[in-house]
């Protein structure tokens, strides 16, 4: 479930970009923003800072990039010093999430036309881990 219905920005790493993605306050949808260039530079990791900031987030999702067998890739030792680095600067929680396919998927379905295909890859994230944090109803 979101907290106190602020919103979720999700983040897919990468050296040249980072895709971004926003839930809506309410945790049920997921939209893919501007991403960010360079976001390992200082003037890229400020722009996140923002992003946090302006959008009033209570949660950053950070996409871990995974090799197929659910262990750490390549880039995943790289993924996470970037987030500890962004944890550093913001007041709010920063967590993995699994972003296996994320890019396959967004490749799959160009959505916005307008919309990068990196922060597509994000909104998949986005959407997956609301799904995972939705309330279960009882029953």
């Amino acid at each position: 479930m979101v907290d106190d219905l602020r919103r979720v920005l999700a983040l897919d790493y990468g050296v040249a970009r980072c895709g971004c993605a926003l839930s809506d306050p309410t945790g049920t949808l997921a939209t893919p923003i501007e991403p960010v260039l360079r976001p390992a530079t200082r003037k890229g990791l400020a722009r996140v800072v923002d992003l946090v900031r302006e959008r009033e987030i209570g949660r950053v999702v950070v996409g871990l990039p995974l090799s197929l067998s659910g262990r750490d890739s390549a880039q995943t030792a790289q993924t996470r010093a970037w987030a500890a680095r962004l944890a550093e600067r913001i007041d709010v929680p920063v967590e993995f999430y699994d972003e296996r396919f994320t890019t396959l998927l967004a490749s799959r379905d160009p959505g916005d036309p307008t919309s990068s295909e990196d922060s597509r890859a994000a909104a998949h994230l986005l959407t997956g881990w609301l799904a995972a944090h939705a309330p279960r109803e009882a029953g």
